[in-house]
């Protein structure tokens, strides 16, 4: 039969192992966590790039858009009567 002190070395052995598992699953997990936050910055850097990328190309395709010459306008009522 184990005695008192056995046990209270098996219970803090117990302790001190618990504590160190606790220990390692929390650098585990501040590891993940990183790891996600880093990947989210790097999707919403990438999704930034390529909306400012297509605002870019539509500015410069409206730009081109209105630099071409406008067509003839249609003829008022009044001056078809002329005519």
């Amino acid at each position: 039969m184990p005695t008192k002190s056995e046990v209270a070395q098996s219970t803090d052995a117990r302790t001190r192992a618990d504590a160190s598992f606790k220990k390692e699953e929390r650098a585990k997990d501040g590891a993940k966590a990183m790891m996600e936050y880093l990947a989210n910055g790097r999707m919403v850097r990438e999704r930034t790039e390529r909306l400012r990328a297509l605002r870019l190309a539509k500015e410069a395709a409206d730009k081109n858009k209105k630099a071409e010459p406008a067509a003839k306008p249609a003829a008022s009522k009044r001056e078809r009567a002329k005519v």
